[in-house]
């Protein structure tokens, strides 16, 4: 520790957001960055703990303590080598991960947590721009064959560190470009795709065989992947969006949030589209079902796409903006969280439950809600209950951002015979397998919709588990 005082004499200070009016005229990133200077001084305000819950909340396990040491003395390129120690893409989790590490960081007890996601960017970023990162491709090969199917954070990971081992590894992607959600569901402006495209180029000078468009199940069957490789990792996510099964739900101009989503990043990578009735909010009153980070996506797109007028709804009451006693630290808080999308100018509404889709010549004009109030159990379980009072809420366009049930299980799922759980996500019969042989899961697929760090560490642990089964 440089400066065992720093969390007292030093503040915490983000790095912000680009100004509203100029980010919301295009799709670059609206985060900033710190200077070097400042940022080392935000790196010694880590108090390196005696025990570590910022560690503890991490799903992969980073140490942070170790690298925020490195960095404030300067030390950039070993702070980057004790970071990807744990973590293959500290530049995706350093711009798109709810940063678990920091809301139990024991300085977040007084509302100064060390910044430790922003650090994390600001490492990897240096470490791109002054060549810390080159491809190392094994020096072996063992001459066994995996087949990962699917490009998100989980696959990429699995391929990665298969890969190290001197497997030969082929990752399947049924889109048209590498990254799954990190490419088309996540908008530019939190998640720009070059930064994917520059660590495709090293995994791929690293040997790793990239197919696109390629729909496993559809345009190959799984039955051939299990004949032609040693093994096949499941990582294809939870793609079965929740539906809402209301009155009204046929009429035109209601869309589930990825329709928007992939569109647009579509659009904004010069990527040809096409469709009838695509979703877009210019000139319409946009209304957004689900108060997440996928609607709060939805409505920076929105904003961007031109909408005159948005409204967020959410069923759940409106969360606490400071202390919330039923997530207490270190647990991860479930407070209200404003995003850079909601400061760019959306309407947040709670307690509405959607009651029917309104429609004029077929096309959605209005959407009924009901107020509902929620109360708790003998076991402390939410109960709703609606208080009478109903509104209809004028809007053009609907999207729905209500999460994900489970990956879908028509071809690919259904052709493999998986067992399913009770949820309908891949069951893992012993970690990271699944219910037939030779074939893995890693993410979404197996643990439900989560977040990008967690299918990392999915995706790690799955590497694991392949490369004990095919090296036997």
């Amino acid at each position: 520790m440089g400066n065992p005082k720093a969390f007292l004499t030093i503040s915490r200070k983000e790095a912000g957001y680009r100004p509203v009016m100029e980010r919301i005229a295009d799709y670059g990133e609206v985060e900033q960055t710190l200077n070097s200077d400042d940022r080392i001084l935000q790196a010694s305000r880590c108090m390196e703990c005696g025990i570590p819950y910022c560690h503890w909340a991490c799903p992969l396990g980073n140490r942070m303590p170790e690298w925020q040491d490195s960095l404030s003395k300067g030390k950039w390129a070993e702070a980057y080598e004790r970071l990807v120690a744990t973590n293959n893409f500290p530049e995706f989790t350093g711009r798109v991960c709810p940063a678990l590490c920091e809301k139990s960081c024991v300085l977040s007890l007084q509302g100064e947590a060390v910044t430790i996601r922003e650090n994390e960017a600001a490492v990897v970023e240096r470490a791109f721009a002054e060549a810390y990162i080159k491809p190392c491709p094994p020096k072996k090969r063992t001459g066994k064959k995996v087949a990962v199917i699917g490009s998100g954070p989980a696959g990429l990971a699995a391929a990665d560190m298969l890969n190290r081992k001197g497997h030969h590894v082929t990752v399947f992607e049924k889109d048209e470009a590498i990254g799954g959600l990190l490419r088309f569901g996540i908008p530019d402006f939190k998640l720009n795709k070059k930064v994917i495209d520059r660590r495709l180029d090293i995994l791929c000078e690293e040997g790793i065989a990239f197919r696109t468009s390629v729909h496993v199940g559809v345009d190959v069957t799984g039955q051939q992947l299990l004949k032609e490789f040693d093994a096949v990792c499941l990582a294809i996510g939870a793609g079965q969006p929740r539906e809402l099964p209301v009155e009204g739900r046929n009429l035109q101009g209601i869309y589930f949030a990825l329709e928007l989503l992939q569109r647009q990043n579509r659009i904004v990578s010069g990527i040809a589209v096409e469709g009838e009735n695509p979703p877009d909010a210019k000139n319409k009153h946009v209304l957004v079902i689900g108060g997440g980070d996928t609607g709060s996506d939805c409505v920076g797109t929105s904003i961007r796409q031109h909408a005159k007028e948005i409204t967020q709804i959410e069923i759940l009451p409106k969360p606490p903006e400071q202390y919330n006693p039923d997530t207490p630290w270190p647990s991860y808080p479930n407070v209200l969280k404003t995003s850079s999308s909601h400061a760019e100018g959306c309407m947040r509404r709670w307690n509405l439950d959607t009651k029917r889709f309104i429609g004029a010549n077929g096309k959605v004009t209005g959407v009924e809600v009901a107020e509902v109030e929620w109360t708790k159990d003998g076991n402390n379980r939410l109960i709703m209950k609606e208080t009478g009072k109903t509104e209809i809420i004028k809007t053009d366009l609907v999207l729905l951002s209500m999460g994900f049930v489970h990956p879908v299980h028509e071809g690919l799922l259904d052709s493999f015979g998986v067992e399913y759980d009770q949820r309908g996500n891949v069951k893992s019969v012993i970690p990271n397998r699944s219910s037939v042989d030779k074939v893995f899961v890693a993410g979404d697929v197996t643990s439900g919709a989560s977040l990008v760090v967690r299918a990392i560490w999915s995706g790690r642990e799955a590497a694991v588990a392949i490369h004990a089964a095919i090296e036997k």
